[in-house]
């Protein structure tokens, strides 16, 4: 069989799991709302996709597939839902925090977004779905044709979430707005890839557990998705203190030798836990009876479980084979 047949269904597999994690695992969506799959998959699934397949085909690792995060997350939430702009946005006022009256947006609000897309909606996913395949854990799932598939199902995802935001509020971005939304996508897409390829050795030194490392991803959520938003500004600069701590220290970290695709599945998990408890604590964006809401937060919980001690049990297995794929050259996770 083919490499590109072999990962069909790895391909498959991210491609709904981006969207289960990034609408009904965090609790934004309820159970009833599972066919809305066929319109959001396309965008954060066809997302996931291209931002892996990109990076992996490059030899590049996770600064480069978050940075793609960071192009993805201006993608939708600045064209699709134009979340970023809309100050009435589900009627919950959420630009009104740190609010930038030149640029028309809430710094609290977009800093969150920057969290939630690049770590959750593409990160988790990916570290999930690659757990899942270890075999294959760093290399291309996909051709050229299938890249170029999953970029017409992303541009035609965006295009039919961006219809039904606007037939729900009828708001739209002013022109410079979308010109800048723009730019700084290009702007993070020329950046993911100036980023150096992964170093050809890696550093010496001691790592957490993978018990630790997904602790550690689990209090990443509270920090960055608790901090009080009425602290406006203070909210903004502690969540970006979080970011540059959290970052620069896993930047460290996973160059070290003793890491592996294990620690990397671990982060995954953790935030994939994070979002499933969190889930509890919200209403859903969607009215549905509480009942069905909590029923579909427990579901969706259970699930991200089972995937996850799926995930570990193979990555485990092929990495006590010595199978599991590394990137061509350098530490696992750069």
């Amino acid at each position: 069989m083919s490499n590109s047949k072999s990962s069909i269904p790895a391909a498959l597999t991210l491609f709904f799991l981006a969207p289960l994690v990034a609408e009904f695992l965090l609790g934004d969506l309820p159970v009833t709302l599972l066919p809305a799959l066929i319109m959001l998959a396309p965008m954060y699934g066809g997302g996931a996709l291209l931002i892996r397949e990109l990076t992996r085909r490059s030899g590049r690792g996770w600064p480069t597939m978050l940075l793609l995060g960071c192009a993805y997350t201006l993608i939708e939430e600045g064209f699709a839902t134009q979340s970023l702009f809309n100050r009435n946005f589900l009627g919950m006022h959420l630009l009104e925090h740190a609010w930038i009256p030149s640029l028309g947006v809430g710094a609290w609000w977009t800093i969150l977004m920057f969290n939630v897309h690049p770590l959750w909606s593409m990160g988790v996913p990916i570290a999930l779905s690659e757990g899942l395949f270890p075999w294959r854990g760093r290399a291309p799932w996909l051709g050229k044709t299938g890249v170029c598939v999953a970029a017409i199902l992303f541009v035609a995802g965006v295009i039919a979430n961006g219809a039904f935001s606007y037939h729900q509020s009828h708001f739209r971005a002013s022109t410079v707005q979308f010109l800048v939304t723009a730019l700084f996508s290009i702007l993070f897409v020329v950046a993911a890839f100036l980023l150096p390829s992964p170093p050809l050795r890696a550093t010496a030194g001691e790592v957490p557990s993978p018990w630790l490392a997904g602790s550690a991803a689990f209090l990443f959520g509270i920090l960055a998705f608790f901090t009080p938003p009425q602290w406006n500004w203070g909210a903004f600069a502690f969540i970006a203190a979080v970011d540059l701590v959290s970052l620069s220290s896993l930047w460290v970290i996973a160059r070290r030798s003793g890491w592996t695709l294990l620690h990397t599945l671990s982060l995954g998990a953790g935030g994939a836990v994070f979002y499933g408890l969190h889930a509890f604590l919200q209403n859903s964006v969607v009215p549905s009876h509480r009942w069905l809401v909590r029923f579909g937060n427990a579901l969706f919980l259970v699930l991200a479980i089972a995937v996850i001690v799926i995930a570990t049990r193979r990555t485990r297995s092929a990495l006590r084979v010595g199978s599991a794929q590394t990137t061509p050259s350098g530490p696992p996770v750069l």
